[in-house]
């Protein structure tokens, strides 16, 4: 930890005592750790949490323990649960949902979603230009052989055009604060991000266990996030296809987010289809039906790259379907997000971000990022393995938390384990300094801890504008001094609060591309029907 941060650290510590002695009830000596806290400062209750602090905190445990009970019998009896595999007794129990809601609100709210929409735009021309001219290739702003040699570029790509010329239809970026409040990018997820059912699941779980809370607080609606996304869908028909027939395709009931593609796939009233549902006859994919072929335009996959057709990809895949590539290329349909869109969300090209914006858009970036070393240069590859201690090491290409080491938790024997994988495939590896991340209060027991969260706002990109649903997936890592807030680690999650509020500029449910102007009608939350979670 640098010196400033050392003090300002230390001068937060300082302002504990203040805190406990004024909060109520189950907020009674909370303490916020010296980390950035999301509800409460020096002074008590941040002002956006004026309303919520008191009506919680004036509960008691047995109140607030009831609510928990009666969140989780709902996840329960929707069939929300995940198996505790190393148990004997085979015990199936309800994703972890904490009932203290995060709050953004509308100001901070505006900046975030200006950052977030700037940078999918970078995104997006990023994935077309190295699939096509490669200009910022060959200008030397991004490294060419960081490129073409990533995992999930994808050389059969190249040349192929997509409607519109978008790439990532659907984005999940993960935002952290640090220990000033500073929002920070921490990643971008361009192929299949995962996890919006939570976050709409979590606002339904929490209006009907916390009902009143919605009366005292303008809360922004998220509930047209699969309209939306319908809607997008559909304008990626092939030419000519007025009335399009839009699929889910999933891996299967196995996978870990299947609970996700069934929900997604219902409440778009959608069909929910497998690779074996599909054919592909002289390059126009068509689902079998009880009524004979029935053509296919348009196709939301939540299968990866390498699954998704054998022809050309991985020739053992049971998972995609024959020719789809090619029907893919000729435009008779089209797939969401596009062939190759990982190689915009690979760790080692995250550290370019920044200059893609300025490159692509002639502007600065909104949005911060996170200081970042990368392996595959000799320089910063000496750094990572002499300090692996202090920074967080990761795999470029994995995700859920894994192939991740947090030097400063980690042993001196996993330190050694892990530097010797690293200078084994330097490509494959980044180091980043510990961020302090913020905290929220989460229920522990009798009373109220801080835990450590980050933000994954969902970005919908249709053929003209940019669609924020306000707030996103607030995650946390419910395990007591832990960074790790997957939900495959032991995390959980909370329902997100975008305020209502009146401000200029962007900070609405969707923008222009091409202007960036965005207008915005604000009404208040309606619950929404039953929603299964994903991973």
């Amino acid at each position: 930890m640098s010196p400033e941060a050392q003090r300002r650290r230390s001068a937060s510590l300082m302002n504990q005592e203040q805190i406990q002695s004024t909060q109520p009830g189950l907020f009674a000596g909370y303490d916020t750790g010296g980390f950035y806290d999301e509800m409460f400062d020096s002074n008590g209750p941040r002002p956006h949490y004026a309303r919520l602090a008191p009506t919680l905190g004036n509960l008691t445990a047995k109140e607030f323990r009831a609510r928990c009970e009666l969140a989780d019998l709902t996840l329960i009896s929707q069939g929300i649960t995940f198996t505790v595999y190393g148990d004997a007794k085979g015990v199936e129990k309800p994703f972890p949902v904490d009932l203290v809601p995060r709050i953004i609100p509308a100001d901070e709210w505006a900046h975030v979603e200006r950052g977030l929409a700037q940078r999918v735009r970078a995104l997006n021309l990023f994935l077309h230009d190295v699939y096509h001219e490669g200009k910022i290739l060959k200008d030397g702003v991004v490294p060419r052989d960081l490129v073409v040699n990533a995992p999930n570029y994808r050389r059969s790509f190249v040349g192929a055009d997509v409607p519109g010329d978008i790439f990532v239809h659907i984005c999940g970026t993960d935002l952290i604060r640090d220990l000033d409040g500073t929002y920070r990018v921490l990643e971008d997820n361009c192929r299949t991000p995962s996890g919006v059912s939570y976050m709409l699941e979590n606002r339904i779980i929490l209006m009907r266990v916390f009902p009143s809370l919605f009366g005292e607080n303008r809360v922004r609606p998220i509930d047209h996030y699969t309209t939306q996304l319908l809607h997008n869908l559909r304008q990626l028909a092939p030419q000519g296809r007025d009335d399009p027939n839009v699929v889910l395709l999933t891996p299967g009931v196995y996978n870990s987010a299947y609970f996700e593609h069934s929900f997604l796939a219902q409440q778009m009233g959608i069909e929910l289809v497998e690779g074996r549902d599909l054919f592909v006859d002289d390059n126009i994919v068509f689902m079998k039906t009880t009524r004979g072929p029935q053509r296919v335009d348009v196709i939301y996959r939540r299968v990866d790259d390498d699954f998704l057709d054998p022809l050309v990809f991985r020739s053992d895949s049971a998972l995609g379907v024959a020719g789809l590539v090619n029907a893919h290329r000729a435009g008779n349909v089209s797939l969401t997000n596009g062939i190759g869109t990982g190689v915009a969300d690979d760790k080692a090209v995250y550290p370019y971000v920044p200059a893609m914006i300025r490159y692509y858009l002639d502007q600065e970036p909104i949005l911060e990022q996170v200081e970042t070393y990368l392996g595959w240069r000799p320089s910063e590859l000496e750094y990572i393995c002499d300090h692996a201690h202090e920074l967080v090491i990761k795999a470029t290409n994995e995700s859920g938390g894994y192939g991740m080491l947090i030097g400063p938790q980690a042993t001196n024997a996993e330190i050694a384990d892990f530097v010797q994988t690293v200078r084994a495939n330097p490509r494959g590896y980044i180091g980043q300094p510990l961020i302090s991340l913020s905290r929220s209060p989460c229920f522990v027991e009798n009373g109220f801890e801080g835990r450590h969260i980050d933000l994954r706002p969902y970005i919908l990109c249709g053929k003209d504008d940019v669609t924020i649903v306000p707030g996103g997936l607030t995650r946390v890592a419910l395990r007591k001094g832990s960074y790790v807030v997957n939900s495959s680690q032991g995390g959980g999650s909370k329902d997100t609060w975008v305020l209502a509020g009146m401000y200029s500029g962007v900070g609405s449910q969707s923008q222009s591309m091409g202007s960036m102007s965005q207008s915005q009608t604000l009404s208040e939350p309606r619950p929404t029907t039953d929603i299964e979670v994903a991973q």
